[in-house]
């Protein structure tokens, strides 16, 4: 993340010190949440405002077929859903105060899913997956809730899959960001091994952070497991953009010292 520096003089008695001033960018990191299949943004307002706290900007918002458009919800398709991600994507990082080339973007069971693959599409820079589901690449205009109907389905989820056999996975190994993986210890829906496969496929990733929520379900029904997942969540972003901004400031100040210097001691 860019930050801008300034030289300037200070008057002091009949002579003037220099200075440099360093000043955070004006634009902010950008957090984009992705609900899952049967949500809403509402599932992900709560966890945008302490993101705020952290000066980012939020961007949350329902995939078609979801909360206004719920009439839809038994014939919307990923194809459509996807391109639901890439528009609010773009519209999020046209915005003046948000940093394009500082974009995470969380995404929750099919919203995880179709973070994966929006990698592959448009820059992101940190990738937060929780309990991320996964398809079959065939049938793709189907209507997503007839994927269910799949009978291979539930199998297809218990087996290890290549990162080259499954298009979300196949992002995912391309991806060069930094990643969060969060599982639930008693997740019926997305087994231990759908989380283990896309861990294991980002593999060029910058870095992988794994956390399991204990005795959790899939759509963390208790409070405590909600609160636990926001804390991971919250703790990882805090160190992804404060890492950023320190290394940001880092290299302005360093392309600014003459050669040979050395610091005071």
């Amino acid at each position: 993340m860019n930050t801008r520096l300034e030289s300037f003089t200070i008057p002091v008695d009949d002579e003037r010190i220099s200075g440099t001033l360093l000043i955070p960018a004006t634009a902010f990191p950008g957090v984009l949440f992705v609900h899952g299949w049967g949500g809403s943004q509402e599932q992900d307002l709560a966890r945008a405002r302490d993101v705020a706290a952290l000066g980012c900007a939020s961007l949350t918002f329902d995939l078609r077929g979801h909360d206004r458009t719920a009439e839809r919800f038994q014939s919307v398709n990923r194809d459509q859903n996807l391109r639901d991600l890439i528009a609010a994507y773009d519209w999020f990082v046209s915005q003046r105060s948000v940093e394009p080339s500082a974009i995470a973007v969380v995404g929750i069971s099919y919203g995880g899913y179709l973070a994966s693959l929006l990698t592959a599409l448009r820059p992101v820079r940190w990738l937060a997956l929780r309990a991320p589901a996964i398809y079959k690449d065939t049938d793709w205009t189907r209507p997503k809730l007839a994927l269910h109907a799949d009978p291979e389905l539930p199998a297809y989820r218990q087996r290890a899959i290549p990162w080259n056999e499954n298009k979300a996975l196949t992002a995912c190994a391309a991806f060069r960001g930094d990643v969060l993986a969060v599982e639930s210890e008693c997740d019926d829906v997305i087994p231990h091994q759908v989380v283990e496969n896309y861990v294991a496929a980002c593999r060029n990733a910058r870095s992988i952070t794994s956390r399991v929520i204990a005795h959790a379900d899939h759509s963390l029904s208790d409070k405590r497991w909600q609160h636990a997942y926001t804390q991971i969540l919250v703790a990882w972003l805090t160190e992804m953009v404060f890492g950023a901004r320190s290394d940001g400031a880092s290299a302005q100040v360093d392309t600014r010292r003459p050669q040979g210097y050395a610091a005071g001691r």
